[in-house]
């Protein structure tokens, strides 16, 4: 079995961060690992309180596993501030780590900011250029850019400047426009590829974007290549939406588990 590792923030509530990333990777064969950054109090209704952990203490954990298991892939998702991005960017490049898939979680959907603005500059410049594949949805994409959440901008537009970060591909959402038809868009720096899956009518999309990079890093685990695994990880994701999962009286998560 195929081992990946997963550094991102918990979800008490269970439907995004290293929960669903965990769930996403079993649901593949692979075995998830976690290394945690930080800790949320939060439900379908919303995020009530975050806690970071310490740099050190990340890197205490990172050491833990990577000394132990070798990872045949890694995704991050929140990571709270510069200095545990800059922790994590070292044990890459110590430990060698390839196939990483860098979920840029910048806001939770309730609006609550999940990373430091002062640590987006150094997720651009240090982190980004160790990923294989970025995954921003439409909003995370024009915040790395610079643009204004209202600025009008196409796929293709953004995925070109995302690309210039040093990515080896961009994973472009579009998943947050209005369009009946959910598009994201991969780019290699020459051929885009689209994805299109028709649009679910549905609130209940909590953890869809966790659930995506974390399916797309165990499809690499898996060794398929990269148009292969992000196909893989659309068609899956499109189904756990559709399904749904009501555990709550706010927006709920996804159903990792419908296949099951």
């Amino acid at each position: 079995m195929k081992q990946v590792l997963t550094i991102a923030g918990s979800d008490s509530g269970g439907g995004a961060g290293i929960q669903a990333d965990l769930k996403t990777m079993t649901r593949f064969n692979t075995y998830g690992a976690s290394v945690i950054t930080a800790v949320t109090a939060q439900n379908t209704i919303g995020v009530q309180g975050v806690k970071a952990l310490t740099s050190d203490f990340v890197v205490r954990q990172l050491d833990s596993v990577l000394q132990d298991i070798e990872f045949a892939a890694a995704k991050t998702g929140m990571l709270a501030t510069g200095e545990i991005i800059n922790a994590i960017v070292n044990k890459i490049e110590e430990y060698e780590l390839t196939n990483i898939v860098v979920d840029p979680v910048l806001v939770a959907t309730s609006g609550d900011l999940l990373l430091a603005k002062e640590a987006i500059t150094t997720l651009k410049k240090q982190l980004i250029p160790q990923a294989k594949v970025i995954t921003p949805n439409l909003n995370e994409a024009k915040v790395l850019v610079g643009r204004e959440q209202t600025a009008k901008a196409n796929l293709k537009e953004l995925a070109e400047e995302l690309y210039q970060f040093g990515s080896d591909y961009v994973l472009v959402k579009g998943g947050h426009s209005r369009d009946n038809i959910a598009r994201d868009l991969l780019y290699d720096g020459n051929e885009f590829v689209e994805f299109a899956a028709k649009r679910i009518d549905t609130v209940d999309t909590h953890g869809t974007g966790c659930t995506l990079s974390a399916a797309i890093a165990s499809n690499l685990a898996l060794d398929y290549e990269i148009k292969e695994a992000v196909k893989r990880s659309k068609d899956f994701i499109t189904k756990a939406i559709a399904a749904g999962c009501k555990i709550g009286e706010g927006n709920n998560p996804v159903n990792h588990l419908i296949e099951l």
